[in-house]
């Protein structure tokens, strides 16, 4: 290492290739890295996965070792992945840094593990049961043996530091957002899935599954859709864990053939939902920071979202809120929106795009840097002989 660049190993292997959630933080968590002078950036892939990579971040280096099916990702990171990070010739790591909860065993460089939220832990039933005991001692094991544990958001790390003895240092790096990408102006309406082209939408885009609210979203639209006859719900993103439940209320509901359940869409139709939606719901119970409201508030989308979340944290002001897991109080929520007068609306959006200008990619990679300075300084320290922690006497 020296004082003007650091070697970081990112592992990205785990991001589909449709990624959402944490894999969207990571993509852009690399793409922002790359661009940086001051760090030499190793990509870890999956074997079939490097052309994506490169594509994504060309000065970096790919180094394509892990195996694609999950069971085997996991045991390679686990036991043999921290040894082949060490082993890399070439340019030096300085730190590795395990971007979803977890990190290999037997890493001699820096330790840098991000954690997202702390659902694992205080609401197991959101989750796969096979995953949560696997990911519950992720975390403890992050939070004991890593230098450094990147949380997402403030919110993230008080509720660790709470649940938790942590003996690693804590960095809080919160998402930004691609503002070439996400901005106010003019719908393409090519890129609007077919049909949706001058409805009246409620545009929902996050991962299908009850954590997110969409239960209580699709029964406040049927409720709303009563008497509001242009009105149409867009569903937006992968079918998750528990999505038979949501794909049910779908079915049964009154107005299920104004509900379009359009599963992943590429990003420009996002982009184009977003600016054409009347209202844009997340209505999460909780999340470790919320991606998809901070770029809705950035594109000047109407939004509704949870209170006491991280996203009534810093959407406050621009958008409208009702308690989670309440049909109801959503239900008047979106409401509010749709009877809001033209001046309150553009007064929400204005201060969205205000407050979501704060939140920038480079704003994130520069906190990450500084975590992964601080964690190879430890490593450094850690791995010094006898003979250098010695003082003349």
């Amino acid at each position: 290492m020296t004082a003007a660049t650091i070697g970081v190993a990112l592992d990205v292997s785990a991001v589909p290739a449709d990624p959402a959630g944490a894999g969207r933080y990571i993509v852009e968590l690399t793409r922002a890295l790359g661009q940086r002078s001051d760090v030499r950036l190793t990509l870890i892939s999956r074997r079939e996965d490097a052309s994506r990579w490169q594509d994504l971040a060309d000065r970096a280096r790919v180094v394509a070792l892990v195996p694609s099916s999950r069971p085997a990702r996991l045991a390679y990171e686990r036991f043999i992945l921290g040894a082949r990070v060490d082993g890399l010739r070439g340019e030096p790591i300085d730190v590795y840094h395990g971007p979803h909860y977890t990190m290999p065993a037997g890493l001699s460089v820096g330790r840098v593990v991000t954690v997202h939220d702390l659902t694992f832990l205080e609401h197991p039933e959101w989750h796969e049961r096979s995953k949560v005991p696997f990911f519950q001692a992720a975390i403890r094991r992050a939070a004991r043996d890593a230098d450094v544990v990147v949380c997402v958001s403030n919110r993230t790390a008080d509720r660790l530091n709470e649940l938790i003895d942590v003996r690693a240092e804590v960095v809080v790096a919160e998402h930004g957002v691609d503002d070439d990408r996400f901005r106010p102006g003019e719908v393409d309406v090519q890129a609007l899935p077919e049909g949706l082209a001058g409805a009246d939408l409620i545009v929902h885009l996050g991962t299908l599954e009850p954590r997110k609210g969409v239960l209580d979203l699709v029964r406040a639209f049927d409720a709303l859709a009563v008497s509001r006859p242009a009105l149409h719900l867009v569903l937006a993103g992968h079918l998750g864990w528990g999505a038979r439940d949501v794909t049910g209320a779908v079915r049964s509901a009154s107005n299920s053939e104004r509900i379009h359940v359009l599963g992943y869409v590429p990003d420009d139709a996002v982009i184009a939902l977003m600016r054409t939606a009347r209202v844009v719901a997340y209505p999460s119970h909780e999340e470790g920071f919320g991606l998809p409201a901070l770029e809705a508030m950035a594109v000047g989308a109407p939004l509704v979202t949870s209170a006491d979340t991280v996203m009534a944290e810093f959407a406050d002001g621009a958008s409208w809120l009702a308690e989670a897991g309440d049909p109801t109080g959503l239900e008047r929520a979106i409401a509010e929106v749709l009877d809001a007068s033209p001046a309150e609306v553009a007064k929400r959006r204005s201060h969205g795009i205000e407050r979501a200008l704060a939140f920038t990619w480079e704003r994130t990679a520069a906190v990450h840097v500084e975590a992964y300075r601080y964690a190879a300084a430890k490593a450094v320290a850690r791995n010094a002989g006898p003979e250098d922690n010695m003082t003349d006497r």
